[in-house]
C-alpha cells in the first residue's frame, strides 16, 4: 500500500543532490500495520520539526498538511500477516523500503543518502533496498527529515486505526491506536482477537493459545 504525493518547485530537481529522512510508527502496537514515511523536505524547511511523540496532535496535524503540501513524501505499509510472518523487524525494513522506492519512483531519481531513524537500515536486510542510507539513534529529533518522516508515519497509521475503531469498537484504537493499554487487554481478554491483531506478539499469543 504506497500514498500519493505532493510536489514542489522548492523541492530539489534532477540537477541537484538530496537527502531522503525515513521513520516508521507502529512497531509496539498489538494490533494493526506498521508504517514508514519517507520526506524530502522543501526549502525553507516547515518551522517547528521535531520527534512526532513530542508533538501535540493539533501541532502533528497542522506539520503534516504543510509537509504534504509543501515538501515531497510518501508512505509505506505492511499489514499485519506480513508482520507476523516476517516478524516486527522485518516488517518495519520493508515499510520502510517500500516508502523510499515509491518516493523515488515519483521523483523519477535516486537520492544521494537515505536518512533512517534508529542504529540499523534496511541496507543488507532487504534485497530491494538499493540506496546509501545512514541510521541516527533519535534522528527523529536531531534531524529535521527525519522529524517530518516520522510525522507523515504517526498520522498516517493513527489514521488507520481511527477507521479500523469503527469496525472494530471495543479495543479503543482510536485513542490508544492499537498498544497494550488496559482498556485494549481487558477487550482481548473478553471478546478476542480480531484479524488486524498481530498473532505473533506475546499478549495474543497467549490468548489464541487458551
Amino acid at each position: 500500500m504506497l500514498a500519493p504525493f505532493t510536489s514542489s518547485p522548492s523541492v530539489p530537481s534532477a540537477t541537484k543532490r538530496y537527502v531522503i529522512g525515513v521513520d516508521e510508527a507502529g512497531r509496539g502496537p498489538l494490533a494493526g500495520p506498521v508504517v514508514a514515511g519517507a520526506v524530502v523536505l522543501c526549502k525553507p524547511r516547515p518551522s517547528g520539526l521535531d520527534d512526532s511523540k513530542k508533538l501535540s496532535a493539533m501541532r502533528r496535524s497542522e506539520l503534516e498538511a504543510t509537509i504534504k503540501r509543501r515538501c515531497r513524501w510518501a508512505v509505506g505499509v505492511v499489514d499485519v500477516e506480513d508482520i507476523d510472518r516476517l516478524n516486527i523487524f522485518g516488517a518495519t525494513m520493508l515499510a520502510m523500503t517500500r516508502a523510499v522506492a515509491a518516493l523515488c519512483a515519483t521523483l523519477g531519481e535516486e537520492p544521494h543518502e537515505v536518512l533512517v531513524d534508529g542504529n540499523m537500515t534496511p541496507h543488507g536486510r532487504r534485497e530491494e533496498w538499493r540506496w546509501n542510507a545512514r541510521a541516527i539513534v533519535g534522528g527523529d529529533a536531531i534531524e529535521p527529515c527525519i522529524s517530518a518522516a516520522s510525522i507523515i508515519a504517526k498520522e498516517h497509521r493513527d489514521r488507520l486505526m481511527r477507521d479500523l475503531a469503527l469496525v472494530h469498537p471495543h479495543y479503543g484504537w482510536e485513542r490508544n491506536a492499537g498498544y497494550g493499554t488496559p482498556q485494549h487487554l481487558a477487550a482481548l481478554r473478553e471478546h478476542g482477537p480480531t484479524p488486524h491483531h498481530r498473532r505473533s506478539f506475546a499478549p495474543v499469543a497467549q490468548l489464541t493459545l487458551l
